[in-house]
């Protein structure tokens, strides 16, 4: 197991062009999950976990590794299963999202599949645990089920969606114009916490679960405009998504006469340098790491105000 992301550093190739890396594990039963190995820091023996009082009922106890301490969310009591046993005989995943370190408690990890984002699909209506999957693939015939942290880590811990006083005071937008933005985001959470954020700056926001629907409205759009961004002046959009990533979304509009104009700011939990590489290399406008109220809505007021 020590071995198993010992190259994960040298993966980063793989973004901007549609493709993932996804670690494949267990919780209770024959399931198998996945989540994107840029998110993840590290897997390891679950240690021995200290419990805390008020402690979430699905965060079984805390865990010292590497100099920090770090809550462990038992994944399969998150998503409504039943707690998972024996957890000194587990796995912890350790990963990095919206600018938090979390552990995640697991039965079992398997291994590392390399997959093209188009075979990344959403999840069927009704299917596995509902609303805790963002997204499905197949691997070898079965199905893989990859479960929305987002919403999970909301449950647990909610994040703040209010612009502070101090930057709704520097907001230099003229809401009279309500301008017209798109977000796009597959996980619904996301989606709503960007929504709450810029409620204050009366916008008209549209929305997309992942990069393909996204670029088919905006494409309906330019059938009857010649740019764009004279209707829609801002798109708002996660980077990890089925079908299509944001940084193929951000590369065809920007190969796209009618739409290349069109304010483009990634919004992401993936954090690290190559983000900010590859935000240039695609064109993108901004890049934001998830989650700050503040940021969003200074990154909107700026290239709305322009």
């Amino acid at each position: 197991m020590s071995n198993i992301l010992e190259s994960v550093n040298k993966r980063t190739q793989l973004v901007g062009q549609n493709r993932l890396e996804l670690l494949l594990f267990k919780l209770n039963g024959r399931q198998r999950f996945g989540i994107n190995v840029f998110k993840v820091k590290e897997v390891l023996q679950c240690p021995k976990l200290t419990s805390l009082p008020r402690l979430n009922s699905n965060v079984r106890g805390i865990a010292h590794v590497r100099g920090m301490t770090i809550s462990v969310i038992d994944l399969s009591a998150a998503t409504g299963g039943r707690p998972i046993e024996n957890i000194e005989n587990c796995f912890i995943i350790i990963s990095e999202y919206n600018r938090s370190v979390q552990g995640f408690l697991v039965s079992s990890v398997e291994r590392i599949i390399n997959m093209n984002w188009e075979a990344i699909m959403p999840p069927p209506q009704g299917a596995g645990r509902g609303s805790y999957l963002t997204a499905v693939t197949e691997v070898n015939d079965e199905l893989v089920e990859i479960l929305d942290v987002e919403k999970i880590l909301d449950e647990i811990s909610p994040v703040n969606t209010n612009i502070s006083q101090a930057v709704n005071d520097r907001l230099t937008i003229d809401k009279e114009l309500h301008h017209h933005i798109m977000v796009i985001d597959d996980s619904s959470v996301a989606r709503k916490q960007i929504i709450r954020s810029l409620t204050s700056l009366d916008l008209q926001i549209d929305t997309a679960k992942d990069g393909k629907e996204a670029l088919e409205k905006l494409r309906r759009i330019a059938a009857e405009l010649d740019d764009v961004s004279t209707e829609i002046p801002l798109i708002i959009s996660d980077i990890e998504m089925p079908e299509m990533d944001g940084y193929t979304l951000t590369a065809e509009i920007r190969d796209d006469p009618k739409l290349r104009n069109i304010k483009v700011v990634l919004h992401t939990s993936l954090s690290g340098v190559f983000n900010q590489a590859m935000v240039q290399k695609v064109g993108a406008d901004d890049f934001i790491a998830k989650f700050n109220p503040d940021e969003l809505a200074a990154a909107v007021n700026k290239h709305l105000s322009l």
